[in-house]
Protein backbone atom coordinates (compact mmCIF):
# COMPACT_ATOMS: atom_id res chain seq x y z
CA UNK A 1 0.00 0.00 0.00
CA UNK A 2 1.60 3.09 -1.02
CA UNK A 3 0.87 6.24 1.02
CA UNK A 4 0.12 9.79 0.51
CA UNK A 5 2.73 12.51 0.04
CA UNK A 6 2.93 14.18 3.60
CA UNK A 7 1.10 17.36 1.50
CA UNK A 8 -2.01 14.97 0.44
CA UNK A 9 -2.33 13.47 3.65
CA UNK A 10 -4.91 14.61 6.42
CA UNK A 11 -3.82 15.28 9.88
CA UNK A 12 -4.92 12.40 11.51
CA UNK A 13 -3.14 10.72 8.97
CA UNK A 14 -0.10 12.90 9.24
CA UNK A 15 -0.46 11.80 13.20
CA UNK A 16 -0.32 7.97 12.67
CA UNK A 17 2.57 8.63 10.44
CA UNK A 18 4.66 10.44 13.12
CA UNK A 19 4.04 7.33 15.44
CA UNK A 20 6.11 5.75 13.26
CA UNK A 21 9.15 8.45 13.18
CA UNK A 22 7.99 9.91 10.01
CA UNK A 23 9.78 12.93 10.06
CA UNK A 24 8.32 14.52 6.75
CA UNK A 25 4.64 13.85 8.44
CA UNK A 26 5.96 15.75 11.44
CA UNK A 27 6.79 18.26 8.80
CA UNK A 28 3.87 18.87 7.55
CA UNK A 29 1.91 18.57 10.61
CA UNK A 30 3.86 21.41 12.25
CA UNK A 31 3.63 23.49 9.11
CA UNK A 32 -0.13 23.38 8.84
CA UNK A 33 -0.79 23.40 12.79
CA UNK A 34 1.74 25.76 13.97
CA UNK A 35 -0.18 29.28 12.50
CA UNK A 36 -3.30 28.61 13.89
CA UNK A 37 -1.84 27.32 17.46
CA UNK A 38 0.02 30.46 17.75
CA UNK A 39 -2.78 32.65 17.58
CA UNK A 40 -4.68 30.92 19.89
CA UNK A 41 -1.85 30.64 22.87
CA UNK A 42 -1.48 34.18 22.35
CA UNK A 43 -5.05 35.06 22.61
CA UNK A 44 -4.43 33.50 26.29
CA UNK A 45 -1.38 35.12 26.72
CA UNK A 46 0.64 37.79 25.58
CA UNK A 47 4.38 37.24 26.95
CA UNK A 48 5.71 35.86 23.69
CA UNK A 49 9.12 33.81 25.65
CA UNK A 50 5.80 31.64 27.18
CA UNK A 51 3.83 31.10 24.19
CA UNK A 52 7.66 29.87 22.06
CA UNK A 53 7.80 27.73 25.32
CA UNK A 54 4.21 26.10 25.41
CA UNK A 55 4.61 25.65 21.45
CA UNK A 56 8.20 23.58 21.62
CA UNK A 57 7.07 21.55 24.32
CA UNK A 58 3.77 21.04 22.44
CA UNK A 59 5.16 19.42 19.61
CA UNK A 60 7.90 18.00 21.31
CA UNK A 61 5.32 15.79 23.25
CA UNK A 62 3.48 15.31 19.65
CA UNK A 63 6.81 13.75 18.37
CA UNK A 64 7.07 11.70 21.85
CA UNK A 65 3.35 10.82 21.97
CA UNK A 66 2.16 10.16 18.14
CA UNK A 67 1.00 6.59 19.20
CA UNK A 68 -1.26 7.65 22.22
CA UNK A 69 -3.38 9.69 19.40
CA UNK A 70 -6.87 7.50 19.00
CA UNK A 71 -8.21 9.89 16.58
CA UNK A 72 -11.13 9.67 14.94
CA UNK A 73 -11.86 6.14 16.44
CA UNK A 74 -12.73 7.99 19.68
CA UNK A 75 -14.41 10.96 18.20
CA UNK A 76 -11.53 13.02 18.33
CA UNK A 77 -9.33 15.34 15.50
CA UNK A 78 -5.60 15.17 15.28
CA UNK A 79 -5.83 19.26 15.88
CA UNK A 80 -8.00 18.73 18.73
CA UNK A 81 -5.42 16.61 20.45
CA UNK A 82 -2.50 19.39 19.69
CA UNK A 83 -4.70 22.02 21.23
CA UNK A 84 -5.62 20.17 24.56
CA UNK A 85 -1.86 19.44 24.52
CA UNK A 86 -0.94 23.02 24.46
CA UNK A 87 -3.50 24.37 26.37
CA UNK A 88 -2.24 21.73 29.13
CA UNK A 89 1.39 23.31 28.82
CA UNK A 90 0.15 26.85 28.54
CA UNK A 91 -1.42 25.74 32.23
CA UNK A 92 2.17 24.17 33.54
CA UNK A 93 3.69 27.05 32.34
CA UNK A 94 1.46 29.83 33.59
CA UNK A 95 1.89 27.52 37.31
CA UNK A 96 5.32 27.67 36.72
CA UNK A 97 5.62 30.84 36.64
CA UNK A 98 3.42 32.16 39.42
CA UNK A 99 5.71 30.66 41.57
CA UNK A 100 8.22 33.27 40.71
CA UNK A 101 6.44 35.86 39.66
CA UNK A 102 3.40 37.33 38.88
CA UNK A 103 1.00 35.56 35.90
CA UNK A 104 1.47 37.11 32.24
CA UNK A 105 -0.81 39.85 31.34
CA UNK A 106 -4.00 38.04 29.53
CA UNK A 107 -4.29 39.09 25.72
CA UNK A 108 -6.79 42.48 25.24
CA UNK A 109 -9.64 40.44 23.75
CA UNK A 110 -11.00 43.95 21.91
CA UNK A 111 -7.99 43.96 20.01
CA UNK A 112 -7.75 40.71 18.80
CA UNK A 113 -9.26 39.37 15.59
CA UNK A 114 -11.72 36.47 16.29
CA UNK A 115 -10.40 33.21 16.83
CA UNK A 116 -10.75 30.44 14.29
CA UNK A 117 -13.09 28.71 16.92
CA UNK A 118 -15.27 31.58 17.20
CA UNK A 119 -15.75 31.91 13.48
CA UNK A 120 -16.24 28.24 12.83
CA UNK A 121 -18.83 28.12 16.11
CA UNK A 122 -20.59 31.04 14.60
CA UNK A 123 -21.09 29.49 11.33
CA UNK A 124 -22.27 26.26 12.51
CA UNK A 125 -23.99 27.13 15.88
CA UNK A 126 -26.94 29.41 13.40
CA UNK A 127 -27.52 32.92 14.29
CA UNK A 128 -29.57 32.50 17.72
CA UNK A 129 -26.84 30.72 19.86
CA UNK A 130 -23.83 32.88 18.05
CA UNK A 131 -26.19 36.08 18.81
CA UNK A 132 -26.42 34.69 22.47
CA UNK A 133 -23.00 33.84 22.80
CA UNK A 134 -21.67 37.68 21.55
CA UNK A 135 -24.18 38.92 24.00
CA UNK A 136 -22.91 37.11 27.21
CA UNK A 137 -20.31 39.52 29.27
CA UNK A 138 -16.33 38.96 28.02
CA UNK A 139 -15.62 37.63 31.35
CA UNK A 140 -18.55 34.85 31.22
CA UNK A 141 -17.44 34.11 27.06
CA UNK A 142 -13.53 33.92 28.17
CA UNK A 143 -14.90 31.35 31.11
CA UNK A 144 -17.70 29.59 28.50
CA UNK A 145 -14.83 29.17 25.99
CA UNK A 146 -12.25 27.63 28.39
CA UNK A 147 -14.36 25.12 29.48
CA UNK A 148 -16.40 24.20 27.20
CA UNK A 149 -14.75 24.66 23.84
CA UNK A 150 -11.26 24.03 25.29
CA UNK A 151 -12.17 21.79 27.20
CA UNK A 152 -9.95 22.85 30.62
CA UNK A 153 -11.41 22.07 33.66
CA UNK A 154 -12.12 24.62 36.47
CA UNK A 155 -8.54 24.23 38.14
CA UNK A 156 -7.16 24.49 35.04
CA UNK A 157 -9.22 27.43 34.10
CA UNK A 158 -8.79 29.45 36.72
CA UNK A 159 -4.73 29.13 35.86
CA UNK A 160 -5.05 30.05 32.37
CA UNK A 161 -7.15 33.07 33.51
CA UNK A 162 -5.48 33.90 36.59
CA UNK A 163 -8.63 34.05 38.75
CA UNK A 164 -9.45 31.78 41.85
CA UNK A 165 -11.47 28.89 40.83
CA UNK A 166 -14.58 29.96 43.30
CA UNK A 167 -14.94 33.07 40.55
CA UNK A 168 -14.41 30.36 37.63
CA UNK A 169 -16.97 28.07 38.94
CA UNK A 170 -19.22 31.20 39.61
CA UNK A 171 -18.92 32.95 35.98
CA UNK A 172 -19.26 29.70 34.46
CA UNK A 173 -22.63 29.27 36.25
CA UNK A 174 -23.66 32.88 35.11
CA UNK A 175 -22.57 32.33 31.35
CA UNK A 176 -24.92 28.58 31.47
CA UNK A 177 -27.86 30.92 33.33
CA UNK A 178 -27.81 33.49 30.34
CA UNK A 179 -27.25 31.10 27.59
CA UNK A 180 -30.11 29.30 28.70
CA UNK A 181 -32.05 32.89 29.36
CA UNK A 182 -31.21 33.42 25.77
CA UNK A 183 -31.80 30.34 23.98
CA UNK A 184 -35.37 29.31 25.79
Amino acid sequence: MKHKPPAEADEEQLVRRTARGDRAAFEEFYRRTSPWLAVRLRRRCADEQVVAEVMQETYLAVWRAAGSFSGAAAGGTAVGWVWTIAARRLVDAFRRRAHHAQLPPAVNVATVAPAAEEEALAGTVGDYVGDALRALAPELRQVLQAMVLDGLSVRETSVLLGLPEGTVKTRARRARIAMREALS
